[in-house]
């Protein structure tokens, strides 16, 4: 069994003592925070707690630590940790920009010691289900082009997550779990990059975004976090060659509606539009087309922290690669970069 300390015992933090607990070969054994009354509450919880960050690296029997305190202390705090001989897991986004990140793995490959990121959403079922579409091309035909959003009316969310020092803004807190669902789901190169950023509340890190995507492979995607959204559009709107997807919400509400391919092509019957009268924006036919719900898929590999004891033991290699995670960096940067100097960037593949 591994011994795992949580450093940062904030929203994220204690939601891990739930994700380790439902994993085999792990177990948080104790906890570390500057803020006095989560030490107390992690002791509520029965688990030890640690009156300094050098005295959970000090500890022998513990096997590796969780880093989930704000951005910009992952890096010191990681390579700390793998100098001291701890295996590490680190919230996302792992750091403010993709060099941080080679830094942390230049040790990690030095000290010999595991370092993965916490990219939990490629768990995720609405994400499950897009990716089984794009990868078998059984629902919808060949997918080429992908809507992938998520918005709110609540503002970015508290404290150092409006600050720029500390990486605040929502590409580095909402984008980089989108970005790395897509990278994760297409088999392609990137090609350009476009993106604009919203501040329009006021403060000093973004408070949305929207990126267009180009795959060399002809796939387009457009990535949306909003945080001034009072009406919601879908979460994934997905099109390919035979037939459209739609999901609402993380609910899976929503349908796919495809050709009929057992009946022969209906004629749009025109309709009114406006002033004037259209068949190419009418309707598809209900007599040539089918609707099919949104059905769930089960993830096809293991759970986050099962994946990551067995690599500590050698039995598996990680799911989330640290070259993936770079590459999402790397295309953060390049959102950043377009939409700072509003331009299109041509993604360069390492």
């Amino acid at each position: 069994m591994k011994n795992l300390v949580i450093v940062g015992f904030g929203g994220m933090g204690s939601y891990h003592v739930e994700l380790v607990g439902a994993a085999s070969g792990i177990t948080v054994t104790g906890v570390y925070d500057i803020a006095p009354e989560r030490i107390q509450a992690a002791e509520d919880k029965g688990l030890e707690t640690y009156a300094s960050f050098e005295d959970v690296l000090a500890d022998e029997k513990i096997d590796a630590v969780l880093i989930a305190t704000p951005n910009d202390s992952h890096r010191e705090l990681a390579i700390q940790a793998l100098e001291a001989g701890k295996n590490v897991v680190c919230e996302k986004p792992v750091t403010i920009t993709s060099a941080d990140l080679e830094a942390i793995l230049t040790v990690a490959k030095k000290e010999n010691r595991t370092f993965m990121v916490h990219q939990n959403r490629r768990w995720d079922s609405d994400f499950l289900i897009v990716r089984d579409m794009v990868q078998k091309e059984a629902q919808i035909g060949n997918v080429f082009h992908i809507e992938s959003r998520v918005q709110g009316a609540n503002g970015i969310p508290g404290d150092w997550r409006h600050l720029k020092a500390q990486g605040g803004g929502m590409v580095l807190d909402w984008g980089v779990h989108l970005l790395d669902q897509l990278l994760f789901m297409t088999d392609s190169k990137i090609k350009t990059v476009s993106a604009n950023l919203s501040y329009i509340l006021g403060d000093e890190v973004d408070d949305g975004f929207t990126s267009f995507i180009t795959f060399e492979n002809g796939v387009t995607a457009l990535i949306e976090v909003g945080t001034t959204n009072y009406v919601k559009l879908p979460r994934w709107y997905v099109k390919g060659t035979e037939g459209t997807a739609l999901i609402q919400d993380w609910d899976l509400s929503g349908e796919i509606i495809a050709p009929d391919r057992t009946v022969a092509k209906v004629e749009p019957t025109p309709i009114q539009a406006g002033q004037g009268l259209t068949k190419t924006m009418a309707p598809p036919s209900e007599a040539s087309t089918t609707r099919s719900p949104i059905t769930k898929v089960e993830a096809d590999m293991p759970g986050f922290y099962d994946n990551f004891a067995a690599v500590l033991n050698g039995e598996a290699e990680p799911i989330v690669k640290n070259d993936e995670v770079h590459r999402v960096l790397r295309l953060i940067e390049a959102i950043f970069e377009a939409g700072e100097q509003n331009k299109v960037v041509y993604f360069k593949e390492l």
